[in-house]
């Protein structure tokens, strides 16, 4: 295709890293790359098997090609939230350290997966990965050692098709002290509808522990929200004509992955900051409500056991075994993007991302690209992160 295609960025895209992913996320559509208007506008020679509909459907940081609104600019539309990233159902449970939407769906475009093609996110977190995978119809499998984790990530990736009976037993679910010895518990067989209402019952704990919030009415206030936000997906799913990849979550221990060798397409994580950031104690008014003892579960994450600097050698342990294990399951050729920072703990700086290129390197990953990412916010644990970008030789 010789002619040349025009993009314009996204108003609000302002930092460094961003505009060097959305350099690298047009290169891989395109075989030349014009720069302009001070890198907000772009022209592209596309390569001959992508089309213009490829770059309105897939693209990240970009708000029209050749005039036309891109798919992630309407996205954006369909939020219930004053955050414009937490569209659709992303902005379900406050969960810490969750990814930046928009930065995933350029990274699966960087790293090549498309439909039909299977992304594995071994430490699935609040689901952002699947779910951004999902929307661009590609296949992926979720896995998380956390209880809580798993179900976050399946109410906003598998309530879609379920919505009608959600809506349907909405005043059903009554809090009466114990809110699943509801009368209505017991004649729903569908798990997505009692993880959704489990999901609104688990926010209300956190806007009780951490806002002061009323329990009941934040529970209410939260499904009526939860219930907008399947709406907006439904509308968006059926406006932008969205082909939906397949999700599976699951509740595993990504140290022994039950994953086929050479079967996953393409890896995008981000490991536990486990060391700065105790998930257990974090979410334990979830947890807890969830039935969980916390002294018995915490032996189970990555980075919680242990004491002091003890910490450091178990944590160093575990994930090399998770490396391992993402190499083993990751095809031939295929990349495995990986999101870190390095962490401060008792004043001392510990350099866990060059520990996990040295080891990657050693596994046989051939280290592709590191983008240097800021982070801003008043609750972020680490200031600056690193995107690792991995090919298995």
């Amino acid at each position: 295709m010789d002619k040349k295609i025009n993009l314009e960025l996204l108003d609000n895209i302002q930092f460094i890293y961003e505009l060097a992913l959305a350099k690298l996320e047009l290169q891989s559509f395109g075989e030349s790359l014009i720069i302009k208007n001070g890198f907000r506008e772009f022209g592209l020679k596309l390569k001959n098997d992508y089309t213009k509909i490829d770059l309105k459907k897939r693209l990240a940081y970009f708000k029209a090609v050749d005039g036309e609104n891109t798919d992630y600019y309407e996205l954006q539309k369909y939020n219930q939230t004053k955050s414009v990233n937490q569209y659709l159902t992303h902005w379900i449970y406050p969960y810490k350290g969750k990814f930046h939407p928009q930065m995933i769906r350029a990274l699966i475009n960087i790293i090549g997966l498309g439909k039909g093609q299977t992304l594995l996110d071994p430490f699935v977190g609040s689901g952002t990965a699947i779910l951004e995978a999902q929307l661009l119809g590609i296949n992926s499998i979720g896995i998380d050692i956390s209880s809580l984790c798993v179900l976050i990530s399946k109410v906003k990736t598998q309530s879609l098709d379920k919505i009608d009976i959600i809506k349907k037993y909405r005043n059903n679910y009554i809090h009466q002290g114990d809110l699943f010895s509801s009368r209505i518990k017991r004649k729903v067989q569908e798990e997505e509808v009692n993880n959704f209402y489990k999901i609104a019952e688990m926010i209300a704990h956190s806007d009780q522990k951490r806002r002061g919030k009323n329990f009941e009415s934040s529970y209410y206030q939260n499904i009526d929200k939860m219930l907008l936000s399947l709406e907006d997906f439904k509308k968006a799913k059926d406006k932008l004509k969205i082909v939906l990849g397949e999700t599976k979550v699951l509740q595993e221990d990504a140290r022994n992955l039950k994953i086929k060798s050479n079967s996953i397409d393409g890896i995008i994580t981000s490991p536990p900051y486990s060391i700065a950031l105790n998930y257990v104690s974090n979410d334990s008014h979830s947890l807890q409500a969830l039935g969980y003892d916390l002294n018995k579960i915490k032996e189970d994450f990555i980075g919680v056991r242990g004491t002091g600097f003890e910490k450091f050698d178990l944590y160093e342990n575990d994930m090399q075994k998770a490396y391992s294990e993402m190499y083993r399951v990751l095809k031939k050729n295929s990349y495995c993007v990986v999101i870190i920072g390095n962490v401060t703990y008792d004043g001392q700086e510990v350099d866990t991302t060059q520990q996990v290129i040295d080891f990657c390197g050693k596994l046989g990953f051939k280290t592709i690209k590191k983008i240097d990412k800021i982070i801003f916010g008043l609750y972020n644990v680490m200031q600056k992160e690193y995107i690792l970008i991995f090919q298995k030789g």
